[in-house]
């Protein structure tokens, strides 16, 4: 039996234990090596394009050893879904969703650039085995016709916000906790210092999620041109019969049915994938030169171009050492090398920074914010926000030429939260004992000598102090904002102190420039750097896992009618690994991973975050 997961927003509060033992994060990005997206490469007869979501759209490569396929990231799929629109052969497409739970801002992205070849007169099929609130919305855009498996549902449940508090557990646990915030809707400690949400922190929520529901509903109603949707979409989960009797599909059958209803309707026999399953011809399929190539960090790409840069995740100081199978996260070190060379990179004449973060460290944020401005002197500098720039994401976010966001972003949690936790007491509970033993014996300025420690709480003296630093990280957030928006604090002030805001009301106080999605922030760089309207893209990421790698090489040589037979073969062997060593709630509440990632800084030392509040992931 299948394992149902929480549906629509999901906000989780993490306490201690949880932030300790499930810290997410990435390895190092290496040098682009211009990996090609799936393209028109090959289409020589009139087909219907496959489009395989089931496994997810993630933002950038993995280059962990289990990392998903370099050729599924969203980058990628923007890339190429344009190319394959525009091919003569390309006479349909066909989407397959599966059970699929897509960011939301992904989701609207390729929703809208499918809607494009729909509204050009070629037909679209979805077919998914459940639709949930994101694929919906995708479908609901995209596609003349939604197919439903016979089992499945439509999990359209409307978006809520769950949030958990854990000052009880840790009141037991007898842990002192610290947390000082600079902002009164920056409720970041409120998860290990609260029992239930503070009325400011609610008003906040409620508001973002607010702006974020409008367009969830008019971009579904819009796209089927059925108002009375608007009524049922949040009345769900329907069963399959019920789903189409309120006209939320079209059809019921399964994929094989979909697949040759979007041939008929597309007058064609034949069907192609190019996006996320194993490919069927050696065309799209990497050389050993190209893995050494990357390996080796030269660019095949010599010509004037465009750089996108994932930027994903929390925010710390270094990604190294983070676990095995983790995909996401920004480290100073790594990220910052990246902006570095391609400041330096006379052939990147523009770049795209896509950012996806809940923010983290306030030092690693302001490191990479001054790098971010220094590569904007020299060229402009587009950023595109997905799902969230939130805190030390918008932190940088705000050294942008210009910033893209989508609808259904959330941007802000302009605020500063700090402290520690202190397990002194939890271990005298269990027979274990600490004593300070300072140089000095004042005992004010002994305390102070071990205030980074996590075996004594704070006193109030040492409490001033870090609040007054705290409220310097905040001083200066608020400089560099006013700096690379080029905007008076004025402006600014009204949207700072931890609120959160959905893409249309960022745009509606100057927090961002323009609505659109990573597509629009490409084109926008070509524009500012006065490039032709076809001047190449190359994607700075990491490659995909080493199984990929030994998979993929020599198919070329050895005829297309292998390479299914080593995909599959590649494919079992990384989810029978990746289930064994990774825990099976990452892939539950993967934004957990997330969460704890952007509050990891505290473990190591640091005393001042730029984070949002919560987990969130809308799905």
């Amino acid at each position: 039996m299948s394992k149902r997961r929480a549906r629509g927003v999901r906000w989780t509060g993490v306490g201690a234990l949880a932030v300790a033992a499930s810290m997410a994060g990435c390895t190092g990005r290496e040098r682009a090596a211009a990996l090609p997206a799936p393209a028109a490469a090959g289409l020589d007869e009139p087909a219907v394009i496959e489009i395989d979501l089931s496994r997810g759209l993630p933002e950038s490569a993995s280059a962990s050893l289990f990392g998903p396929p370099s050729g599924r990231t969203h980058a990628q799929l923007v890339q190429s879904l344009r190319a394959l629109s525009e091919s003569a052969s390309a006479k349909g497409f066909l989407v397959r969703l599966g059970s699929a739970r897509l960011a939301f801002a992904r989701a609207h992205e390729i929703g809208r650039i499918l809607g494009d070849v729909r509204a050009a007169g070629r037909p679209v099929v979805c077919h998914a085995d459940e639709y949930n609130n994101a694929t919906m919305l995708l479908a609901s855009i995209a596609c003349s016709k939604l197919w439903l498996s016979p089992a499945g549902q439509v999990d359209t449940v409307g978006i809520a916000a769950q949030l958990v508090f854990a000052k009880g557990l840790l009141d037991k646990l007898n842990v002192d906790v610290d947390f000082l915030q600079v902002g009164k809707f920056k409720g970041a400690s409120e998860p290990f210092t609260r029992e239930g949400a503070s009325p400011e922190a609610r008003r906040s929520l409620e508001s973002a999620l607010g702006g974020v529901r409008e367009v969830w509903l008019s971009a579904i109603v819009e796209g089927r041109g059925k108002e009375a949707l608007r009524e049922a979409l949040e009345d769900g989960p329907f069963a399959p019969e019920e789903a189409k009797a309120r006209a939320l599909v079209d059809e019921i059958g399964d994929l094989e049915s979909a697949t040759e209803d979007a041939k008929k309707l597309a007058g064609t026999e034949r069907s192609v994938p190019r996006f996320g399953g194993a490919p069927r011809d050696a065309s799209f399929s990497r050389s050993l030169v190209d893995v050494f190539r990357s390996v080796s960090g030269a660019s095949s790409l010599g010509a004037p171009h465009v750089a996108v840069v994932p930027a994903i995740g929390g925010i710390t100081m270094s990604a190294k050492g983070m676990p095995i199978g983790s995909s996401d996260g920004i480290g100073e070190r790594e990220l910052g090398k990246t902006i570095t060379r391609l400041t330096e990179d006379q052939s990147a004449k523009a770049v795209v920074l896509r950012i996806d973060s809940p923010g983290g460290s306030a030092l690693a944020s302001d490191l990479l914010w001054q790098k971010l401005m220094r590569l904007r002197q020299q060229k402009p500098l587009v950023v595109s926000i997905g799902g969230m720039a939130a805190s030390g994401g918008y932190y940088l976010a705000c050294a942008g030429t210009k910033i893209v966001a989508e609808r259904t972003s959330i941007i802000g949690s302009i605020g500063v939260v700090g402290g520690k936790f202190a397990v002194g007491k939890a271990l005298a509970d269990i027979g274990i004992n600490a004593e300070t033993v300072a140089a000095n014996p004042d005992p004010q300025r002994a305390a102070r000598a071990a205030y980074m420690s996590a075996l004594t709480p704070w006193d109030e003296p040492t409490r001033a102090r870090v609040l007054a630093s705290m409220e310097a990280v905040y001083d200066l957030f608020l400089k560099r904002i006013t700096a690379g928006r080029n905007l008076p604090l004025e402006t600014i002030a009204p949207s700072a102190e931890g609120r959160i805001f959905g893409g249309v009301e960022a745009a509606g106080r100057s927090l961002v420039d323009e609505l659109g999605g990573l597509e629009r922030a490409i084109a926008l760089a070509r524009e500012l750097a006065e490039l032709p309207t076809d001047a190449p893209v190359e994607i700075e990421q990491d490659d995909g896992g080493l199984l990929e790698l030994l998979a993929t090489g020599d198919e070329a040589n050895e005829g297309s009618a292998r390479a299914p037979d080593r995909a599959a073969l590649k494919e079992r062997a990384r989810e029978a690994m990746a289930s064994v060593l990774l825990p099976e709630w990452l892939g539950v509440a993967p934004e957990v991973g997330t969460f704890a990632a952007s509050m990891a800084p505290l473990l190591a030392g640091e005393r001042a975050l730029t984070v949002l509040p919560f987990a969130v992931t809308l799905r």
